[in-house]
């Protein structure tokens, strides 16, 4: 097991990534109290429901699907095609931090860098735009 990781919430229309510290690991209430700030500072509409897996983090569930208007949504256990954007992502960040990497090096400071790295970056699925432009538009309708 290792000794840090993140989380990686990430919307599924415009692909924006938002990196989430988790220097102790990600028992459940280590996991609620990480994500509740940043997800607080984006607006309701903003955080309409959550995907996740089955993993024993998300034992807190109900208290994070208080954060999102329709809830939280679990996929099937070991089906990660039913989560494709969050799996996509996961790749991504492995050109910063392979599989297997010691996470526990990484500051804030560093998410934060990847995290600016991949919203800014265009991608061909989007339409060479980038994560950042179409979320920063989508809450600007």
């Amino acid at each position: 097991m290792s000794r840090s990781v993140f989380g990686t919430p990430v919307d599924r229309r415009s692909r924006c990534l938002r990196l989430i510290h988790l220097p102790d690991g990600h028992q459940a209430e280590q996991l609620l109290t990480a994500l509740t700030g940043p997800l607080l500072s984006l607006s309701a509409r903003a955080r309409r429901t959550l995907a996740w897996d089955q993993g024993s983090e998300m034992a807190c569930y109900e208290q994070i699907a208080l954060l999102f208007t329709q809830g939280v949504d679990f996929a099937l256990p070991a089906s990660p095609w039913m989560r494709p954007t969050n799996e996509n992502t996961d790749g991504l960040l492995r050109q910063y931090s392979p599989k297997g990497t010691d996470l526990s090096v990484h500051t804030p400071q560093d998410l934060w860098k990847v995290e600016e790295r991949l919203n800014n970056r265009p991608r061909k699925v989007l339409g060479w735009r980038t994560p950042a432009t179409l979320f920063a538009d989508a809450l600007a309708r």
